[in-house]
């Protein structure tokens, strides 16, 4: 690691010691990598007493730890309680609360032909904390985020946004940006970055990161791997990572898969399918939006039993 890298280390630790609350975004549809990078600086800034949240324009599924603490919106703690649930367009019919003594009552009601919520995919958190510092994974460019940015722009002004990305295409849009595109993994480099904060990394943190750099290789052959993936990964199994399959994420670009050419060693190339398998046809979205105006398909909120 050279010396500017080394500086840049050492201002990521400055401003996140300095700070006391933060959020640490991905891009939607993110990779695993992405989403295991990002796993382990939450649980390592609220290892050592941050109040960090974790946020994504599309919220992600994954077994990965802690990847149940994606939110679609910016905010670290706060006051605000907010109710979190699997959404799909028009599958709410209403939205209605009551008061019964002293019990407040929020009542969410399906539309016909759509599954009731499951309770257990209800998840809250609290919302409109005042945010300190953003970390940004692997991400080229703030409009990247999608949503999450476009929608809250006024939120970045005046924040220290620690960039962290190995795209070639960086914009280098943070206050700090730690962009090293000859990296294998975004893992990598938040294993760097947790490692200039002298955090004690845990059997969870080192797991998580070990399936990062594994996906992000293709377990270790893509053409990106090099002798600093493998002391990388050296590390983490010393502090205890485990070694197991995990679920990669709905609609994550697909890992790069060697392959070999006489005389030039290994070349990445995208997955492609051996067999295609043909879904069933759906309708077009303009079929679907002049079957279901768009006004129809949102849900109506209800005050006390009265429309509002």
């Amino acid at each position: 690691m050279n010396n500017q890298q080394n500086n840049t280390l050492s201002r990521i630790a400055e401003v996140v010691n300095k700070g006391k609350s933060g959020v640490i975004i991905i891009p939607p549809n993110p990779s695993l990598d992405s989403i295991a990078s990002s796993t382990a600086i939450y649980l390592s800034l609220t290892k050592i007493g941050k109040n960090v949240a974790l946020a994504c324009s599309q919220k992600p599924t994954s077994d990965l730890i802690a990847a149940d603490k994606f939110q679609s919106v910016i905010g670290a703690g706060g006051d605000s309680l907010m109710i979190s649930f699997p959404y799909a367009e028009g599958a709410i019919d209403k939205v209605d609360y009551n008061i019964q003594g002293e019990s407040f009552n929020l009542i969410v009601t399906p539309r016909q032909g759509f599954s009731k919520l499951n309770p257990n995919q209800v998840s809250f958190s609290y919302t409109g904390g005042v945010v300190d510092f953003i970390i940004i994974l692997d991400s080229p460019t703030l409009n990247s985020l999608g949503t999450i940015y476009s929608e809250n722009q006024s939120q970045f002004t005046g924040k220290d946004i620690i960039n962290i990305d190995r795209h070639l295409t960086n914009a280098y849009y943070g206050t700090i940006n730690f962009v090293n595109k000859t990296a294998s993994s975004i893992s990598e480099l938040a294993l760097d970055a947790l490692q200039s904060l002298r955090v004690e990394l845990d059997r969870d943190i080192a797991t998580n990161l070990y399936a990062g750099v594994a996906a992000a290789t293709n377990n270790f052959t893509s053409y990106s791997t090099n002798a600093d993936t493998f002391q990388n990964i050296a590390t983490l199994l010393r502090m205890g990572a485990v070694k197991k399959p995990f679920r990669k994420p709905a609609n994550a670009p697909p890992a790069p898969i060697p392959t070999f050419r006489a005389g030039n060693g290994p070349e990445s190339q995208p997955t492609t399918p051996i067999n295609k398998v043909e879904k069933e046809k759906q309708p077009s979205q303009q079929q679907f939006e002049e079957k279901n105006p768009q006004d129809a398909l949102k849900p109506r909120i209800f005050k006390g039993g009265g429309l509002i």
